[in-house]
């Protein structure tokens, strides 16, 4: 069952209905969705701050931001203001350029990389052929920033952090592309709509978790090690390195450090909800549903309620693993640096190369079980 209805073409169509020429109809459509992207998310970060306040305040027994707004929810909103009207100090020997190009070359590839991420069939701003390659790439610009960032600090503590955030970066790029690999082998495809197709009809059944669940636990893994979350926070580990790449920030280059790591959380914990947790997928297949209560897939009314499950679906999985995360920051103590390496490239390296093969293996060997 399509998971949606075609917004950009029914949203065009009515322009056109109201006299306006195609192309400037198709002109008004085009910065709609990007705005949308960059609005929708910006809540997110504000949510995942939120929700980092209060799981961390309940994990240590204190009650967190109650003030500041019913249950305190224009916290993050607060936050976001100070770092706004803070003073934007740039260091006396740093490299101007390269100290304000840094935090940009971090935070532009993770919103850019929300383009692939499906909501619904057509609920999404692009469907790329290879949109999986699209967000390994994009996800691979991000370190140069972070290097960027702590060599042109001119601190021994920022340059510590950059170059830490590059060797983990390049750490787990590797176990993580293996892991995404798997899955697109199943789907023959790289297209994240594809992919969720794949896991569509059976209901909860057909996720990719239960016939890839060491690629899932290699992907969430490296996916936090990525956005540098507890306990793999060492680029910017403060007892070490006081705050590592960031060190030196303050203002509006700090809170785009700050924006990038949420908007990174949240964005992974969507594509992982897309490739091992069927997406929009609901848990009962809702072709199932809509012949138990007689309804006709072809009903309009159906198509809108199943576009509005999909997105609600999509942002609980998604956020049942920020959950999740925001969690283990307060639950798992920190790894040393030569540790975090060791995972990387002694564990999870082969473990994902072991799963590549028994994937292709098995994709063989049971063709319709494993997408053949």
């Amino acid at each position: 069952m399509n998971s949606g209805i075609d917004l950009q073409g029914t949203f065009i169509q009515s322009l056109m209905d109201l006299g306006l020429p195609a192309g400037t109809a198709k002109a008004i459509w085009m910065p709609l969705p990007m705005i949308l992207m960059l609005i929708g998310a910006t809540v997110g970060v504000l949510v995942c701050v939120w929700q980092e306040r209060k799981i961390s305040a309940a994990a240590q027994q204190r009650i967190g931001p109650e003030f500041i707004g019913p249950l305190g929810l224009l916290a993050p909103v607060a936050d976001g203001l100070k770092l706004v009207f803070k003073e934007d100090v740039i260091p006396a020997k740093s490299d101007p350029w390269l100290f304000t190009i840094g935090p940009i070359i971090v935070v532009l590839p993770v919103f850019l990389s929300y383009l692939i991420v499906p909501f619904g069939q057509n609920l999404l701003i692009t469907n790329v052929g290879m949109g999986v390659f699209l967000w390994i790439a994009l996800s691979s610009i991000q370190p140069i920033g972070l290097l960027m960032a702590g060599y042109a600090s001119n601190n021994k503590y920022a340059l510590l952090g950059g170059l830490r955030a590059a060797a983990q970066s390049i750490s787990y790029e590797i176990p993580l592309a293996l892991a995404v690999l798997a899955v697109v082998m199943m789907s023959n495809s790289l297209s994240t709509v594809d992919i969720v197709n794949q896991q569509s009809g059976y209901g909860i059944l057909g996720w990719n978790v239960w016939r890839q669940p060491a690629g899932f636990v290699i992907f969430w893994i490296a996916a936090l090690a990525e956005c540098e979350r507890m306990p793999f926070d060492l680029p910017e580990a403060e007892e070490e390195l006081v705050a590592g790449y960031q060190t030196e920030y303050s203002g509006m280059k700090f809170a785009l450090f700050y924006l990038s790591s949420y908007v990174n959380l949240v964005l992974s914990a969507l594509l992982v909800s897309v490739l091992y947790l069927g997406g929009w997928d609901f848990p009962i297949p809702l072709n199932l549903i809509a012949g138990w209560l007689g309804v006709s897939e072809a009903n309009p009314v159906l198509q809108v309620v199943t576009a509005s499950l999909g997105i609600t679906m999509t942002v609980l999985k998604a956020y049942f693993l920020v959950f999740l995360a925001i969690l283990l920051r307060w639950t798992v103590p920190r790894v040393r640096i030569d540790q975090l390496l060791d995972l990387g490239w002694k564990f999870l390296l082969p473990i994902g190369l072991v799963n590549l093969l028994l994937t292709a293996a098995l994709k063989l060997a049971f063709p319709v079980a494993f997408g053949g």
